[in-house]
């Protein structure tokens, strides 16, 4: 009999190879997603300010002007943007193949420039084009 052997016990250790391994993995997963995360938007690539010739008076077109600051002119007054669906509508009953020319100036913001172009398609305009200010 062994009556004067003592029984050592080991500490239970805990393995954390798994737990390392699948945090390694999760961390390589959520570096590798994020670069791939892109914010939505508009890229606007304005084009450079060149001289065209004077097209024929009466097929005059629509122009908008927006400020840096965001203001809206049309024909030397100034507009809120809601007004400008009314405007177009009015212009192009007028004058029914007048084009809406927007000019933008580089430091507006292109949100302005999509609530004037969509009241202008809600008037009916389906050509809109984009002009910038010097």
């Amino acid at each position: 009999m062994a009556l004067g052997r003592k029984r050592i016990t080991e500490d239970p250790e805990i393995d954390l190879t798994p737990m390392l391994d699948v945090v390694f993995i999760m961390l390589i997963f959520f570096i590798v997603t994020a670069s791939f995360v892109k914010e939505s938007g508009i890229d606007v690539n304005r084009p450079p300010i060149t001289t065209a010739p004077p097209e024929n008076s009466k097929h005059q077109n629509i122009i908008f002007s927006i400020t840096k600051n965001n203001d809206i002119w049309l024909e030397g007054r100034r507009i809120d943007v809601r007004s400008v669906r009314a405007n177009v509508e009015r212009a192009h009953a007028e004058n029914p193949k007048a084009k809406v020319v927007i000019e933008a100036h580089p430091k507006s913001k292109t949100a302005t420039f999509i609530l004037v172009s969509d009241q202008a398609r809600e008037a009916g305009i389906t050509d809109i084009a984009l002009s910038t200010m010097h």
